[in-house]
């Protein structure tokens, strides 16, 4: 059994068991069957890939939990680690009273730490609740979510109260006969409707645009609100809206991915389009960095959790709605059992506001 599914009413969710990635996530609404996560199309094709890519990239899909972020330069492992590359089992799953509950467990220990992965599904709620866990183990890891959804048509983004947002020294693809980018390295800017370009001026940060061929990454750092911390992008193909959610003392940092026909060698040959990743963590860029003395310390950021307790967790929210209109909301807040979402009209949804316990410290 490759891939196991979890159902309530209104929604399902399947994980693919050899490398931690969410193979599927289909959300009910009405007439409709919203997608809100993106699978590389590599995936199903059966075409030979190169040998030595990491099997989190050959099984690239949804969700899936990285610790640590990006390079394993501390202890051995492969791209963004274990728990995106190697395999998980089943150790419980079932009913719960109003939904699903699914607990699983990595194989690999990460710094000696058994990790868990836990789903919660709630019956008319348009959203997958997620912990994970790591029980024991020594030191320090960085860890992150890594979702993606896929556009055909483009989106606008909307944000939580961010500080800044800022560029790493280096562009993803700096080889211009491998890849392209659009955005300054390194750049900065407190608004991220003007953020500095490669070719001088500025770009819109919350425009997705599907003619920009691009792959670009950049980091983004909570400002000091006292909600959750919530990135909610409007696909204009779809008509729907995605949300991811968190609590910002558990993960500081929101990392975006513009992956857009930027990269023209195997496996991503110019046809990863209309991609997004929306990577909550609490890490700079590897393991190592993550560890010492990084810029995202320097501003007052956490960037790793302390192993050793006997229990260090964090939670994470990922669900999609119906929207006509295509712009995403201006304000969310959570309270009372419901989300609501504030912008051309106001709305609300079922939703689990004790879920990311905000307000509450996070483990250090």
């Amino acid at each position: 059994m490759d891939t196991v599914t979890i159902n309530a009413k209104g929604i399902s969710v399947s994980l693919d068991l050899t490398v931690g990635h969410i193979a599927d996530m289909v959300i009910e609404s009405g007439a409709r069957r919203l997608k809100p996560l993106h699978r590389a199309p590599w995936v199903d094709a059966g075409e030979t890939l190169p040998p030595d890519l990491p099997r989190g990239t050959v099984r690239l899909s949804g969700d899936f939990l990285c610790a640590p972020f990006s390079r394993s330069d501390v202890e051995e492992a492969p791209l963004h680690g274990w728990p995106a590359n190697s395999a998980w089992d089943v150790v419980d799953s079932g009913a719960t009273d109003g939904g699903w509950r699914a607990v699983f467990r990595l194989r690999h220990k990460v710094m000696g730490a058994s990790v868990d992965k836990i789903f919660t599904l709630r019956d008319g709620h348009p959203f997958l609740y997620q912990e994970h866990v790591f029980s024991g183990g020594s030191g320090a890891i960085s860890v992150a979510h890594h979702p993606m959804t896929a556009m055909k048509g483009g989106g606008r983004l909307a944000f939580s109260p961010k500080r800044f947002a800022a560029t790493p020294a280096d562009p993803l693809e700096p080889d211009p006969v491998r890849g392209r980018f659009m955005l300054a390295y390194p750049g900065r800017s407190s608004d991220l409707g003007h953020f500095p370009a490669a070719g001088g001026g500025t770009l819109d940060l919350a425009d997705y645009r599907m003619d920009d061929r691009r792959e670009d990454f950049l980091t983004l750092v909570e400002a000091d609100h006292g909600g959750p911390g919530w990135t909610a992008l409007a696909r204009q193909a779809e008509d729907d809206l995605v949300l991811v959610l968190k609590n910002p003392a558990e993960l500081p940092v929101t990392m975006l991915w513009f992956s857009n026909g930027g990269r023209d060698y195997a496996p991503w040959s110019g046809r990863h389009l209309g991609v997004l990743g929306i990577e909550d963590g609490r890490t700079a860029v590897g393991h190592a960095a993550s560890l010492g003395d990084n810029w995202l310390k320097r501003e007052g950021v956490a960037t790793a959790f302390e192993l050793g307790q006997d229990r260090v967790s964090f939670r994470h929210v990922i669900g999609a709605l119906p929207l006509s209109g295509g712009e995403p909301p201006w304000a969310i807040t959570t309270a009372g059992g419901r989300l609501r979402l504030a912008g051309a009209a106001v709305s609300e949804v079922p939703f689990d506001s004790e879920f990311l316990r905000i307000g509450q410290p996070a483990a250090c």
